[in-house]
């Protein structure tokens, strides 16, 4: 039988079984800070008191469009919304809105407390919608692993609990990719619950693949045919969790559990396609 630790660690440090990931990363750098020398964006905008509470804002080029929000991963404990500036401009031509939330990344924050930063960027982004010209009925989030568990905990979110000002179907539409929705193996993977420092009760709690979706929110879902089973698994749950509102999921039989975010942001990419598809399949205003 398989030591669960060494498992678990072993199936989950994503970055262990890519040898290529410092690359990876510093290319997302370098793209990432062109595109915000060569892009007109609003970059750190304040939705809440603490400093991780920042977001970046591309608009599009019309006002009244979609608005895409993409949450990074990295654990919850890592990486920065800067990285990941190079995903907006393939959507800023595809006609959208692109905002970046940031978040206080573990230890300094539990992921309860980057839940409700999430929750707090979605809904001052919703309240200053006729400010930042975009549609508040066209908002799109995605995720890309602890991200991805983000974007899902946001599809969970009872809004009207949050903030009785706010609707109940506030987020039209998810992507999640390479995601985490049942977070009992973290307890095992000792390499990243050392930061995060879960119990079972809480990792209960934080599964969103253990929720009911407060509102039918359609969505896609992806994985990278080089993950780990781990990976795949984790996406098979939340498809079958929310089975109803799973519009399919993009296969990508050749990336790995980074470079689906260069998928996610080459247009013509399947994946790329099949975003652009579902938002603009939402009814505007």
């Amino acid at each position: 039988m398989k030591n669960p630790t060494d498992y678990y660690s072993q199936q989950y440090n994503a970055r262990a079984m890519i040898p290529e990931h410092s690359r990876i990363f510093t290319r997302w750098i370098r793209d990432s800070a062109h595109v915000r020398r060569i892009k007109l964006g609003l970059y750190d905008l304040p939705y809440g008191e603490s400093a991780g509470e920042r977001l970046d804002f591309f608009p599009a080029r019309r006002g009244g469009a979609a608005l895409l929000v993409f949450i990074h991963g990295g654990w919850w404990r890592s990486l920065d919304k800067s990285n990941f500036s190079f995903i907006a401009p393939p959507y800023l031509e595809a006609g959208f809105n692109v905002a970046l939330p940031n978040y206080t990344l573990a230890p300094h924050a539990t992921i309860e407390d980057i839940t409700r930063q999430q929750l707090r960027a979605l809904a001052w982004l919703y309240r200053r919608a006729e400010q930042y010209d975009f549609d508040p009925q066209r908002i799109v989030v995605v995720g890309h692993s602890a991200g991805a568990h983000l974007a899902a905990m946001m599809m969970a979110a009872l809004w009207p609990v949050f903030d009785p000002e706010l609707p109940v179907d506030l987020i039209k539409g998810g992507v999640l990719l390479s995601g985490i929705y049942d977070l009992k193996p973290l307890l095992q993977a000792d390499f990243v619950n050392t930061d995060l420092q879960l119990s079972a009760p809480r990792a209960a709690l934080l599964s969103p693949a253990r929720m009911p979706q407060a509102h039918q929110t359609t969505f896609l879902s992806a994985v990278g045919g080089d993950e780990s089973d781990e990976f795949k698994r984790q996406t098979a749950l939340i498809e079958k969790a929310w089975k109803t509102s799973h519009l399919g999921n993009i296969a990508l039989a050749s990336e790995n559990h980074l470079t689906v975010c260069d998928a996610f942001a080459t247009t013509g990419h399947p994946l790329f396609e099949a975003v652009v598809k579902l938002v603009t399949g939402l009814k505007a205003r």
